[in-house]
């Protein structure tokens, strides 16, 4: 995995988080103001209709996103998230979200999440886009877990 200066704190607070582990969800990259993380759609994942739960998809995105304003070296929290589904995202499906920092002003943040499908031949389809609002907190992040 990258990471580099303030972001290796976000990669510690990732290490510490049992929630996005236990879905199985992978930080790939962090740098300050972005993140990459992704997640195998498991047969658990899958709601009343056969695709993979709307919640999944929001905590993978949510994920990323955390990780991309939790890189600056500040404990960050979220203020407030919305998501868009764009296409429905089924049992196997690997997904990877992306975000990246649109802008930072005083103590907050705004940042945008583009969820993926990944296919075998490496083509990527959006399956959702998610828009989340940060708050810097003065307490400094740990740099370990």
């Amino acid at each position: 995995m990258e990471t580099t200066g303030s972001a290796r704190g976000a990669a510690a607070m990732f290490a510490a988080d049992a929630a996005s582990r236990q879905l199985g969800i992978e930080l790939l990259r962090v740098v300050p103001g972005e993140a990459d993380a992704t997640m195998r759609v498991t047969r658990s994942m899958l709601n009343g209709h056969g695709s993979c739960h709307g919640g999944h998809v929001f905590t993978l995105a949510d994920t990323a996103f955390s990780c991309a304003c939790n890189s600056h070296g500040y404990v960050t929290v979220a203020a407030k998230a919305d998501i868009v589904f764009v296409a429905p995202v089924e049992q196997g499906d690997v997904l990877v979200a992306e975000a990246r920092e649109r802008v930072r002003y005083g103590r907050h943040g705004i940042y945008d999440v583009t969820v993926f499908r990944v296919g075998e031949d490496a083509a990527r389809e959006v399956v959702a886009e998610f828009r989340g609002h940060s708050h810097a907190t003065r307490t400094p992040l740990p740099a370990t877990p």
